[in-house]
Formats: C-alpha cells, sequence, structure tokens
C-alpha cells in the first residue's frame, strides 16, 4: 500500500514539473485596428483598414540565483485582415542575463536611441506618429537591429544608462560586408519628470533590412514629459541627423541631414479620456524638402485593456518631398505626393492582452 502511495506521488510530481515549467511564461499581445481616411493632396483620397503594429509574443524569466536570473521575449508582428508569411521574431525577440549588474540581452530589438523617443511619444503606431517625419528613407534611427548585444545599467535615483552594439553581418557568403552600429541613451523617470537623451552611429555599410546599405551616418535626440499638474502633461522633442556617406554626392547626403523638434500636450478631461496634440517640424540641410506635421486627437479608455480613440493629422510638404502621416507603424501606407498636404482622419481601437 505503501509503495502504491509513493508511485503514486512521483508520477502526480512528474505529471506536474511541465506546468511548473510554464508557469513562469506569460503570452501577450495587442490587437490594433483603425478604419482611416487618407488623402495624399493630389490623386489618392481612399477609405483604408489598417493594423497598426499588432504582436503577439511569449516572454519569461527564470530565477537562477537571488542575484542572478535569465529571461527571454519572442514576439512576432500580426496583421489583421491580411496574411503575412513572416517568421517569428519580426519584433523584439533576445534572451539575457540580469542581477544586480543591471542587464545583458543578444538578440533583436529597439535600439537605445530609437526607445528613447517614448517620452514625447504621444501617437505611437497611429495617424500623427512622430516617426513619420524622424524616421525617413535612409537617414533613418528608428530601428530594431539584428544582431545586436546590449547592457542597461541598474536603476540609480531615477537614472538607467542603456549600451546597445549591432553586428551588420553579411546575409550569405558572397556578402562579406563588415559593418556595425553602436547606439547609447541615459533616461530618467522621477515624479512629473521624465527625459531621455541617446546618440547613435552607424558604419557605411549598416543595413536596416537585407537591402542595400544605407550609409554612414550619427543622430541625437532628446525627448521629455512633464506632467505640470495632475490632468496636463506638455512634452517636447529634438533630434537632429548627420548623414556622411561616402557612396553620395554631398548634395546627396544633405538632402539626408535634417533637424526634427517639436511640442505637445495631453490633456484629462475625464479619467479615461485624454486630448492629446502635437506639432513637429523636419528642417533639411538642402532648400524645397522640409515638412510640417500638426496631429490633435481624443482617446478614450474603455478599461485598462482597451481603447478607442480618434486622430487627424496633416503633414504639410515643401516642393522636392512627399511625406504622410500614416506611413509608420501600420500596414495602410499609401505614397504621399511631393509639394502636397498629406491629410488622415483615422478612428481606431486597440486591444492589449
Amino acid at each position: 500500500m505503501m509503495k502504491k502511495k509513493l508511485l503514486a506521488i512521483v508520477v502526480g510530481a512528474a505529471a506536474a514539473m511541465p506546468v511548473m515549467a510554464m508557469a513562469e511564461v506569460t503570452v501577450y499581445g495587442r490587437a490594433h485596428v483603425s478604419v482611416d481616411q487618407l488623402d495624399d493632396g493630389a490623386d489618392y483620397s481612399e477609405t483604408n483598414l489598417s493594423s497598426n503594429s499588432s504582436r503577439l509574443g511569449f516572454k519569461g524569466d527564470h530565477e537562477i540565483n537571488s542575484n542572478l536570473k535569465a529571461f527571454f521575449q519572442i514576439e512576432q508582428e500580426v496583421l489583421f485582415g491580411t496574411d503575412n508569411d513572416s517568421n517569428l521574431n519580426t519584433r523584439d525577440t533576445f534572451v539575457g542575463l540580469g542581477g544586480n549588474f543591471g542587464a545583458v540581452q543578444i538578440g533583436r530589438f529597439d535600439s537605445p536611441f530609437k526607445v528613447a523617443r517614448g517620452p514625447a511619444n504621444l501617437f505611437g503606431d497611429q495617424v500623427g506618429d512622430m516617426r513619420n517625419l524622424t524616421r525617413v528613407s535612409n537617414s533613418r534611427f528608428d530601428e530594431r537591429y539584428d544582431n545586436t548585444i546590449q547592457y542597461t545599467t541598474p536603476i540609480f535615483s531615477g537614472f538607467t544608462g542603456n549600451l546597445g552594439y549591432s553586428v551588420h553581418a553579411g546575409s550569405d557568403a558572397s556578402d562579406e560586408h563588415e559593418s556595425d552600429s553602436v547606439s547609447v541613451s541615459l533616461t530618467y523617470l522621477g515624479g512629473p519628470f521624465e527625459a531621455a537623451i541617446a546618440f547613435e552611429k552607424a558604419d557605411e555599410e549598416t543595413r536596416t533590412s537585407a537591402s542595400v546599405p544605407v550609409g554612414a551616418r550619427d543622430g541625437v535626440r532628446i525627448a521629455a514629459s512633464y506632467k505640470v499638474i495632475d490632468p496636463l502633461k506638455l512634452v517636447g522633442f529634438y533630434q537632429s541627423v548627420t548623414h556622411d556617406s561616402d557612396n553620395l554626392t554631398q548634395a546627396q547626403n544633405d538632402a539626408l541631414t535634417a533637424d526634427v523638434y517639436g511640442l505637445g500636450a495631453e490633456l484629462k478631461v475625464a479619467s479615461n479620456t485624454a486630448l492629446k496634440g502635437m506639432w513637429l517640424t523636419r528642417d533639411v540641410d538642402v532648400d524645397n524638402r522640409d515638412s510640417d506635421m500638426l496631429v490633435v486627437g481624443v482617446e478614450h479608455k474603455l478599461d485598462k485593456a482597451v481603447r478607442v480613440y480618434a486622430n487627424y493629422a496633416i503633414v504639410d510638404n515643401d516642393d522636392n518631398i512627399a511625406l504622410t502621416p500614416w506611413a509608420q507603424g501600420r500596414s495602410a501606407a499609401p505614397s504621399g505626393a511631393a509639394g502636397e498636404e498629406a491629410s488622415g482622419l483615422s478612428v481606431g481601437l486597440r486591444y492589449d492582452f
């Protein structure tokens, strides 16, 4: 009888082990869709359905001892409304170790420079996203690089440092280019004030995808927010990118060299409802390539997981540039028209789970 009881305990413990191993793994995601009326100011004016950086992910950690843990994340973009044939690592995917020393992670994930826009990012993945002016052509820095190792410091009096190093290796044996990029940031969060400053430098052969190299460039970014009073938050943003590719003429490099700056605000008019607005300008080193963007919106949180919103955004272009307020973070991204005023009206639903 005792042997039977002992056998039952052993079998039960063995059956429970896989469940216990999975207990530290979290399944999470975001379903974010919108219906948009987009107008390029010229020939295009259509209603679109867009999936806006929707995602499905798995993350977890394992405590090795009281001073050391291992962690991982696998995240995939999901397109609602269309078929997307892609691998299970299109978004931030990494593994790492963390402890009293901070954290080290390796994989494919947002650079510190990209993350540094966070304090001023009022319209992320929506019509009016600031990346429509900061992430333009080959001068862009809002990237999620492959083959990256990053160190994150512990928090010291509200400050956190991040140092990322990416190796841009060739995709096959015939592709022998050698290049790397370095991205660093310092963030602060304390009371009503949040800020980030970042610097990134990329070598000549740096690639943001499997396409041709985008050329040598460096950038500085500053973002900040301040809660003036409980319902009112003000934000500010500045970015300067210098393009210096040996494969381009000086005029071509100047056309990719630009400063982007602007201000915004968020006002809570009820416990779950906020009005938001932001103005940004992109000032390019050559004539007739500047753009201004103005976006206003209202967002209502139905609960902690679900929100609805409506935005209206305009990008006013000089004669030789064709930016839009809808190109970044969205599946509906028709091209713009040079010298025109592109506008978008968007009604969206976001469900975080």
